[in-house]
């Protein structure tokens, strides 16, 4: 039986090391005097430990998001079956039609119940080509506003996951209004009048993500990314080309792993991934994503309306602020 977290047809090269143990200690499990080996098998297991601590904490920032993307990592229906409860499906935006990429219903995380929106990459090739792999059109914004404003009309928090490379570019959605859903998501969700919280628990690729992350707590999972473009889109810019080295270069300088963007005030915290990732502990990355959102939504149940969106705007107002310290002594 593969072990938690491994997948044949996707290896991350900086974990060969890693990948050499684990071979060696799945070997020995194997045996039918298995047993016998224990001491053996404990070495192994401290090795392992201590290789996956050096690894992971060293990444670079193009090695986060081959992380992000891996196919084992949880998705949205994912953590929903483990933290939700009760969930209940709500389809459609009213206009045009469902959207499969953006996924939206009631649901009761711990003991508050709330509205349950977030990204659908799919895991199969059929559920990945029905999604867009992620990426939303025009009518997932406007179905994830249409159930917000729902929410919001019934008292209930708003939780959102946010998990997608971005927005899809397509011809159609640009018909339909891409930029105007998104936009008019940004305007209406600062202005909400009921707590939400929002979590990149993978890739939050520019306008796509923000559509459904503005909220009065913003957190990353530890080995997420949460950036204005993707570094192949950059690099394809920047440097005409996106190969390996003008990824890592483009990674770096988008300053958009979870540390990066915690420093630069995007994001108000980061949940911590169980060692090695999300995808080789998929329960204890949700229980740490269930704790943070049952004790944010607590916290902001005690504030009334009125401040909740007074400090949410101020929030994303402040963001991208800067002071010019030369001209600060000139004058």
């Amino acid at each position: 039986m593969p072990r938690p977290g491994y997948s044949p047809l996707y290896q991350l090269d900086f974990e060969n090391p890693v990948l050499d143990i684990e071979r060696q200690i799945d070997a020995i499990e194997e045996r039918p005097d298995a047993e016998r080996y224990a001491d053996e098998l404990a070495q192994l297991n401290a090795t392992r430990e201590s290789l996956l601590q050096k690894v992971y904490s060293g990444l670079t920032p193009w090695q986060t998001v081959r992380i992000a993307r891996h196919p084992l990592r949880p998705q949205t229906y994912d953590y929903m079956s483990m933290i939700c409860r009760d969930f209940c499906e709500l389809h459609g935006d009213r206009a045009f039609g469902d959207d499969s990429a953006i996924v939206t219903g009631f649901a009761r995380i711990g003991s508050v119940k709330c509205m349950f929106i977030g990204h659908n990459k799919g895991k199969t090739v059929a559920e990945k080509v029905a999604a867009n792999f992620g990426c939303a059109h025009p009518e997932g914004y406007r179905k994830a506003l249409l159930k917000m404003k729902l929410a919001e009309k019934l008292g209930l928090p708003i939780v959102t996951l946010v998990d997608t490379p971005g927005a899809y570019p397509g011809i159609g959605s640009e018909q339909r209004g891409q930029a105007q859903a998104i936009a008019i998501n940004l305007l209406e969700m600062s202005r909400l009048r009921t707590p939400i919280v929002s979590v990149v628990i993978g890739e939050g690729g520019s306008g796509g993500a923000l559509g459904i992350a503005v909220a009065d707590r913003v957190a990353m999972l530890e080995h997420a990314w949460y950036s204005v473009i993707s570094p192949e889109g950059c690099a394809a810019i920047l440097w005409k080309e996106a190969n390996e080295q003008t990824n890592n270069r483009a990674a770096e300088c988008l300053a958009l792993t979870a540390r990066r963007n915690l420093e630069n005030g995007l994001v108000d915290e980061v949940i911590p991934e169980p060692l090695g990732g999300a995808h080789r502990d998929p329960r204890k990355a949700a229980d740490a994503l269930q704790t943070w959102i049952v004790d944010r939504l607590r916290d902001l149940a005690r504030l009334n309306p009125d401040t909740l969106v007074r400090q949410r705007f101020e929030k994303f107002r402040k963001m991208g602020a800067f002071r010019d310290e030369m001209a600060a002594v000139t004058t």
